[in-house]
């Protein structure tokens, strides 16, 4: 499973609700901390209400420091010249501590001169599809 910022943040937090259902995961400039975050926070009390333990079970740095399945490694790639990286929307640094915290295997690479357009996800896709390749692979 894959995605782009939310759908990023999509594709991290099914994986992890859902041990055992997908062989892999990656995202493009995910929103990883929401519950941290100035979108997070909106979105999340307009949806889910003030009580902060519903956040967390859609927050993918919280999951992961409770996650149980199968220990694969999560790959992100993230713009340094993302605008919404830079106002602190994705915090990729917070679950990068969380994963490592946890020693959960995780590939985040920030690329500098990148932001979170077409041409950032089209340049790396190309790497996200080997990696999803390797794991469906992996098994054979």
């Amino acid at each position: 499973i894959t995605g782009h910022s939310m759908g990023g943040h999509g594709a991290l937090v099914s994986y992890l609700r859902n041990p055992g259902k997908y062989q892999s995961v990656s995202a493009f400039a995910p929103i990883c901390n929401p519950i941290n975050c100035p979108w997070g926070k909106k979105a999340f009390t307009g949806y889910l209400g003030s009580d902060k333990t519903k956040w967390a079970q859609y927050d993918a740095t919280m999951l992961i420091k409770e996650f149980k399945g199968k220990r694969t490694e999560i790959l992100i790639d993230q713009g340094l010249e993302d605008g919404f990286y830079k106002k602190k929307q994705l915090l990729p640094e917070a679950f990068m501590e969380a994963c490592k915290a946890v020693q959960h295997p995780l590939q985040c690479n920030l690329h500098d001169g990148y932001d979170h357009s077409y041409f950032f996800v089209s340049t790396f896709m190309p790497m996200h599809i080997d990696f999803h390749a390797k794991a469906l692979n992996a098994g054979k």
